[in-house]
């Protein structure tokens, strides 16, 4: 009841914007090859910040 109130650690902030390029990569990769590394070199960079962390 009360985790509704719970604010997110920076590892779940980090998570969640990794999962969102991913995704975001793999609906450009049918459109535009370029765009889906840039997103995925994106993703990358922010598992590493969340190795980092971990």
């Amino acid at each position: 009841m009360f985790g509704i109130f719970k604010k997110k650690s920076e590892i779940d902030k980090l998570r969640d914007q990794y999962a969102k390029l991913l995704k975001e990569a793999h609906t450009l990769s049918t459109t535009n090859r370029k765009m889906s590394n840039q997103k995925t070199f994106e993703a990358d960079e922010i598992m590493k910040k969340i190795e980092k962390l971990s």
